[in-house]
């Protein structure tokens, strides 16, 4: 069996992806739920694809996600070899640089491969409960 590098652990994280854009958010104190039950990547390793939901959770802090951005966003992953592990925390890392949120949360919730399915949770700042 092949034994993995650092190279194949990162394996998908530096890709160029399509930017998210960011609307000026009117209102303060509430919270945006996005759910996607669509969402595909690649395995780095097989090259089949890992399907699932990814929701993301948010406080809009001054900004908000323009929706068709995170959706050509979120397409970018269709074609791209990433573990799914990286794939939540890179939606996390990229939403939260770009929006500026002042809490986030990205669950993946990835449907059976080998017959188990695994749910990967990223946090950004005081989530609540």
């Amino acid at each position: 069996m092949k034994r993995y590098s650092r190279k194949d652990a990162r394996a998908g994280l530096k890709e160029k992806l399509p930017k998210l854009d960011v609307l000026p958010n009117q209102f303060k104190g509430y919270k945006i739920s996005i759910v996607i039950p669509e969402f595909s990547s690649l395995c780095p390793r097989t090259g089949m694809p890992d399907t699932g939901t990814v929701t993301i959770d948010y406080e809009p802090n001054a900004f908000f996600v323009e929706l068709k951005s995170l959706k050509y966003y979120i397409l970018g992953y269709r074609n791209l070899g990433i573990f799914y592990e990286n794939a939540v925390n890179r939606i996390l890392r990229d939403f939260v640089r770009t929006v500026k949120p002042r809490w986030a949360r990205v669950r993946g919730e990835f449907h059976p491969r080998g017959g188990i399915n695994s749910i990967v949770e990223a946090k950004h700042g005081k989530v609540p409960d």
